[in-house]
């Protein structure tokens, strides 16, 4: 048997396909007869069936991953004439009939009916597992007004929501705000919106002594994920004093023995199957990130710090000495004001500042990303829990996208699973948290056997995790006036396995000395602001890896074709050395490393070049180029001076911060960008960042009580 068709039909709906095969696709030659899951043709070498030389072709359909496929085999090893225009006239006819949908959330208006009954019919198995959840209803109206403000931001690009707004509260680009509450507005150093990586970077500038805001649209200390993290990554939280040894143990549920890397290959060729990448020391401990949360909250109240949560952020007015942010307590809906020096955006993906501060091209790509934390209910036999499923998919590209699970390990028998796929950002397919639900409660059992109706659910984790295609470090604004962003909202993330979390905690003492020189010099222009980032010029150079498993809308990929990529670049990380391995999904490659690696992909998989071009485009392959020479460059420039620069930097600072501030901190900001920005972070100093920095300002005459510096109240 010769397989000689591989298609996937974008639909859930196999009966119907079919019943389409059977009855109604009338072939143009030979002669059709049924088969229990498809039809059988009979083809002459000849157009004509009677001259003889007749080889049988099965036509077959099947489903998984809540998709359907159909193959078609010959019984024999050559070609039939006849056959070419019969696969392609099937497979025109099958596009027709079933083309690619993206499906719209129905409109809810919940005055008159719940979330679950507004859904139930369009996702029936999402709305019975969300109400077997605590807090089921509250958390799938957040996955639902999520989806909703995701797509409202896609598709109006060009005219993002103002929501900052400058001027003194007057002026053409400015409307005078409304004061709400007639008491004195506090002030603050900080003031940070989103409590959940927010609240990691507040803990830490609250215990150099800086007076800080955290505000949060959810009741604080909920979390819509779980996070995990290695070790070696969660050290910088110790380094900068957040947490001791002793509190970073508490806080772990669950560390792995190793973790697992495959992807689907029964359709690859042999030479582009791969063996089982082994990953023992990435994301190999599992947090309890609610408790991490209420630890961050404890300390950043214990040393003065304040958190407003289910509180919403409205507009932001920047001033030349403060911004003042009006914001709504969404339980009782009154408005007030509140003023600070600095607002830290740390809204993710669907932060209008985000959007409005780039113009609508906030992001280039993103991660729908659903799941769940599961209490309990997996037979012993499924999963072993002292392993992660780091990155594995069960099957081939399903309605458009190459789904990808995660499975890790929590405290005693909780088990956390995450279903997410790549996805190029595009109006008419923004890309769907419920759909991608109702994938999950449906094909889950297909990835890990499991009853689900035995499972016990214990929350929901979803979210949209945001990718930017870099050039340069100043080719995306993260700052204005007095405002940054952090985290998601400033696509801080990496193509492989580490979302905003775990590129913050990464480059967290990086961005904390930044910008604690920043405030301790008042330069909180757009310009010095704009300095404060953890680029990365070599994952700058990845972005056309995460392209490469992005099917584009409208598009029909033969269904193999992203796990045959994968399997080419696990199937050498497989066979390298495991430090190789680890370096690389770190984000710690080098220049060589990384030419090494593609041309050594590159000759074991030829078609890779053409596969990433059909994928890419060539606007895209040009762009790239630029990453990739500024990846040569600044390699070249961190060959040069990494050795000796930083520390002739740090003897500079006793002269230079002063005196020269803004000076200090590019000079700084060089420092990093030569080692942390080429993935070797900088060894950190523990007197680079000393607490009680408002005392130390205060004494030296360079700020009020209030922490306003002197010069802008004179």
């Amino acid at each position: 048997m010769k397989e000689i068709l591989y298609l996937e039909v974008p639909t859930p709906d196999l009966d119907a396909v079919r019943t389409w095969l059977q009855q109604h696709w009338i072939p143009e030659f030979g002669e059709k007869t049924l088969t229990p899951d498809g039809i059988k043709l009979k083809l002459a070498q000849s157009y004509t069936p009677d001259m003889g030389d007749i080889a049988d072709i099965s036509v077959f359909v099947w489903s998984v991953q809540r998709t359907t496929y159909l193959k078609a085999f010959r019984d024999r090893t050559t070609a039939i004439s006849s056959e070419k225009k019969v696969l392609q006239h099937l497979t025109t006819e099958i596009r027709k009939q079933f083309p690619n949908q993206y499906p719209e959330p129905p409109e809810v208006n919940l005055s008159q009916q719940s979330i679950f009954e507004a859904l139930a019919s369009q996702y029936p198995l999402t709305v019975k597992y969300f109400q077997k959840m605590p807090n089921g209803e509250y958390d799938l109206k957040r996955v639902y007004w999520w989806e909703k403000r995701w797509r409202d931001s896609i598709r109006n690009p060009q005219q993002p929501q103002q929501v900052v707004f400058k001027g003194q509260g007057t002026g053409a680009d400015s409307q005078s705000p409304i004061t709400h509450d007639q008491s004195p507005m506090p002030n603050y150093d900080l003031i940070y919106i989103g409590g959940a990586l927010g609240v990691i970077h507040a803990a830490v500038m609250a215990q150099l002594g800086y007076r800080v805001l955290l505000l949060e649209r959810l009741p604080f200390g909920r979390m819509n994920r779980e996070w995990n993290i290695s070790r070696q990554e969660f050290q910088s939280l110790i380094d900068l004093g957040l947490f001791t040894a002793a509190e970073v143990e508490s806080l772990i549920a669950r560390e792995y023995v190793d973790g697992f890397n495959k992807f689907f290959d029964g359709n690859n060729p042999k030479h582009l199957r791969s063996q089982i990448l082994y990953t023992p020391t990435v994301l190999n401990i599992a947090l309890d990130s609610e408790k991490l949360l209420r630890m961050c909250g404890e300390k950043l109240r214990n040393a003065g710090g304040e958190i407003w949560d289910e509180t919403e952020f409205i507009r932001a007015d920047v001033e030349r000495s403060q911004v003042v942010l009006q914001v709504k307590h969404l339980p009782t809906e009154a408005e007030k004001q509140v003023s600070g020096r600095l607002l830290i955006d740390a809204m993710g993906t669907a932060s209008p500042i985000a959007w409005q501060l780039n113009g609508g091209r906030a992001f280039d790509s993103v991660c729908p990303t659903v799941g769940a934390a599961i209490a309990s209910g997996f037979d012993p036999e499924v999963w072993d829990a002292d392993y992660g499923d780091v990155l594995n998919s069960h099957g081939d590209i399903s309605r458009g996208r190459q789904l990808i699970w995660e499975l890790f390990p929590g405290a005693g028998e909780e088990i956390t699973v995450y279903l997410f796929h790549y996805h190029q950002v595009h109006p008419d397919n923004p890309g769907s948290l419920l759909e991608m639900y109702e994938d999950f409660f449906t094909i889950l059992p297909e990835y890990r056997r499991c009853d689900m109706d035995k499972l016990i659910w214990k929350k929901p984790t979803f979210g949209y995790i945001p990718g930017h295609f870099s050039v340069g470090s100043s080719d995306r604004t993260v700052a204005f006036d007095r405002i940054i962003a952090i985290g998601d909202a400033a696509s801080l993330q990496s193509p492989l396995v580490f979302t905003g979390f775990g590129s913050l905690v990464r480059n967290l003492p990086r961005l904390t000395n930044l910008l604690n020189t920043a405030l301790k010099h008042d330069l909180l222009d757009a310009k010095s602001l704009n300095q404060i980032r953890a680029y990365q010029s070599n994952i700058s150079v990845t972005w056309l890896f995460s392209k490469g498993m992005m099917v584009p809308t409208g598009s029909n990929l033969p269904p193999q074709r992203i796990n045959s990529m994968l399997n080419t670049f696990f199937g050498l990380l497989a066979g390298e050395p495991p430090a190789v391995a680890d370096t690389f999904i770190k984000d710690r490659f080098d220049w060589l490393t990384f030419n090494r690696l593609a041309l050594k992909a590159a000759s074991k998989n030829p078609a890779l070049l053409p596969w990433i071009w059909e994928l890419a485009g060539y606007q895209d392959i040009l762009r790239w180029l630029g990453s990739y020479f500024e990846f040569a460059r600044s390699s070249l420039v961190s060959w040069l001076l990494a050795a000796w620069f930083p520390a002739l930097v740090m003897m500079l600072q006793p002269h230079l911060e002063n005196r020269l501030p803004r000076l200090w901190l590019w000079l700084l900001t060089l420092s990093y960008a030569i080692t942390a920005g080429m993935g070797r972070p900088q060894k950190f100093h523990g007197e680079q960042l000393k607490p009680k920095n408002r005392e130390l300002l205060q004494s030296k005459g360079k700020l009020t009580e209030a922490g306003q510096p002197i010069n802008e109240i004179n």
